[in-house]
């Protein structure tokens, strides 16, 4: 067994509570995928409270070369983390400039090592927010069906559209020469909460295509047309959202004209498609139980 896997099994048998030389630290897990073989990995780090905001530094003990996690969350930010006995969803973004001196002159404050770690390198050790994504106003209370858990998914998929719009639009409003120039850097930020909001969405047209959309036609053959037609429009979504990825690839100069019309016009066909997908899909999901009843037969189980 590995040390951090030794660590992993410990902090999650104890409540987050650890031995040896992490005894006493503040202690989180953080699962992020693999930028290439596309697995979960779970690293055990130190973390740092500024305020409600969870910091982790990709120091690696001052190595020269970022640690893989830090890779990993610079290609797909949503990720996993453990805190006690708490597990919550994350978007990691790395601050940058003066933000990121202030983080890294309070991490130092609270865990001078850090500072050891940074005069061992040349590289400038990259600070990540570990931010909560806020939950819609409009997200259902009481999820009973599975029509009300799809309405939760569209809640929130809605949500985090209009927080990466605003956030573009911030951006680039406020460098507006540089905009109008074409040199204007994307900014972390906004483009981890874009790429963020793009694996929300893979991972839920995903499961639809696999799973749900077939137990629903085979439960309701009168449906298989409109399913049909929900899944070509998520082909036509999923060809948009590729253009607007690559768009962000390698963190470097953005066109900003080019990615606000993508982001628009991924939008509005998102939009259309949540709209058609509840107007011909609610009414029988409206009749499924969310969670699934133990024992009932499969087709009462779609998604399973």
């Amino acid at each position: 067994m590995s040390f951090n896997q030794s660590v992993i099994d410990e902090f999650r048998a104890n409540s987050g509570r650890v031995g040896g030389p992490f005894e006493g630290g503040d202690l989180l897990l953080l699962t992020t995928v693999g930028a290439r073989s596309g697995k979960e990995h779970t690293v055990p780090l130190g973390y740092v409270r500024d305020g409600d905001l969870l910091l982790v530094v990709a120091s690696a003990g001052g190595a020269p070369r970022h640690p893989a996690w830090y890779h990993n969350l610079l290609a797909r930010p949503a990720v996993r983390v453990e805190v006690g006995e708490e597990v919550f969803d994350a978007i990691a973004v790395p601050a940058e400039g003066a933000a990121r001196d202030r983080l890294f002159e309070h991490v130092v404050r609270v865990a001078p090592g850090y500072g050891d770690y940074q005069a061992r390198t040349a590289r400038t050790l990259p600070v990540v927010v570990l931010e909560r994504p806020e939950a819609p106003a409009e997200t259902p209370e009481d999820v009973t069906t599975m029509a009300g858990k799809l309405l939760e998914i569209h809640a929130w998929l809605r949500a985090q559209l209009g927080h990466v719009r605003e956030e573009a639009e911030a951006h680039f409003s406020a460098r507006p020469g540089r905009a109008e120039r074409g040199d204007l850097r994307l900014g972390l930020r906004l483009r981890q909460h874009c790429l963020a909001f793009c694996q929300g969405l893979e991972l839920h047209h995903r499961g639809e295509d696999a799973a749900v959309f077939p137990a629903l036609a085979d439960m309701h053959p009168h449906l298989r047309d409109a399913l049909d037609r929900l899944g070509e429009q998520h082909r036509v979504i999923a060809r948009v959202q590729g253009e607007l990825v690559a768009l962000l690839d390698g963190i470097g100069t953005a066109e900003p004209r080019r990615f606000m019309a993508e982001l628009d016009r991924m939008s509005a066909e998102l939009r259309a498609h949540l709209d058609d997908e509840e107007e011909w899909l609610l009414p029988v999901l409206a009749a499924i139980p969310f969670p699934p009843v133990p024992g009932a037969p499969q087709s009462d189980r779609p998604g399973k």
